[in-house]
């Protein structure tokens, strides 16, 4: 979405440069995978942001973001559907792994990290919600965090105060001037929120758009080498299945998608603590959540379930 915003300069070259930068891998599971992806159909495509910590190693990792966007036929709205990251799922076998139930976030670990564990991440959210992805991406944090910061920092709003438990820094309510570090510390912190993990889901896809919104401000078109820089620094921080679809196809096509049409919508569930381990299980509502993803009625769920949805 980024990269849609970027391509209205319709500087063809830094795609195609874009286009050799970014890592390009299987991150489907064949069972996971759309067989055909269709641009002017509805598009459902993982997204998967890695946690990655000093002194972990690949195999010791947990996706910190899990998030399935959702964008219907015609482009002109778009859904990002956070993943409760402690979600009660069967996860499907795995070379080193028989299966079992687990946090959904643990599919990742179990898979080995990177792209493999993206696969099995991805094997798993088809189990749970029958849908079938068009494309994957796996984000790396830390990178994105010099995206941001080569934007000139994004305005972020601060809610309800809180102490971040990695670098202890007190974030304030109100909306502020945040640069790469402090955006990354604040929307991985859910301890001490009102509303936990899920206003972490929140806050992250708040900074989904506060990039959007910045690319789109940036004066991006008139200062080429910083453009370049972004595009760099975008493609360093992705690793991308986008399922036979050329990069710049897809790009050409998201163009058209304004980024005040995004909506964040949470899974509908409830937190159940089993065995003195806290999960997040799905209630009732989640079946037609699921189900709209599959079809073509995701614009009536949203209008149906506000509860669940905030205009981001």
């Amino acid at each position: 979405m980024l990269l849609a915003t970027v391509a209205v300069t319709g500087l063809h070259w830094l795609t195609n440069r874009y286009n050799r930068a970014v890592v390009k891998e299987q991150l489907l599971d064949s069972s996971a995978r759309q067989k055909r992806t269709d641009l002017s159909g509805a598009l459902n495509y993982l997204l998967v942001g890695s946690d990655h910590r000093a002194g972990a190693t690949a195999e010791d990792q947990r996706s910190d973001s899990i998030l399935i966007v959702h964008v219907p036929a015609g482009m002109r709205q778009a859904y990002l559907i956070s993943i409760p990251r402690d979600l009660l799922v069967a996860i499907p076998p795995a070379p080193g792994y028989g299966g079992g139930q687990d946090k959904i976030n643990a599919a990742y670990e179990h898979g080995g990290g990177g792209e493999a564990g993206t696969r099995l991440l991805s094997a798993t959210l088809t189990r749970l919600t029958g849908l079938r992805f068009d494309g994957a991406a796996l984000v790396d944090f830390s990178g994105f965090q010099q995206v941001i910061d080569l934007l000139g920092g994004i305005q972020m709003c601060v809610d309800t105060p809180v102490r971040s438990i990695h670098t202890k820094t007190l974030f304030t309510p109100g909306c502020q001037q945040m640069d790469g570090a402090r955006t990354l510390d604040y929307v991985r912190q859910r301890y001490d929120l009102p509303g936990g993990d899920y206003d972490r889901q929140r806050h992250q896809q708040q900074m989904l758009r506060a990039v959007l919104d910045k690319a789109g401000q940036t004066h991006l078109r008139n200062d080429p080498v910083k453009l370049d820089q972004v595009l760099r620094a975008v493609g360093g921080s992705l690793t991308v299945d986008t399922n036979g679809v050329p990069v710049e196809n897809l790009v050409l096509a998201l163009r058209s998608l304004p980024a005040d049409a995004l909506r964040g919508v949470q899974v509908p569930s409830y937190p159940q603590t089993i065995d003195s381990v806290s999960y997040v299980l799905l209630d009732n509502g989640s079946d037609g959540l699921f189900d709209a993803l599959r079809g073509t009625r995701m614009p009536q769920w949203a209008g149906a379930n506000p509860r669940w949805v905030n205009r981001l």
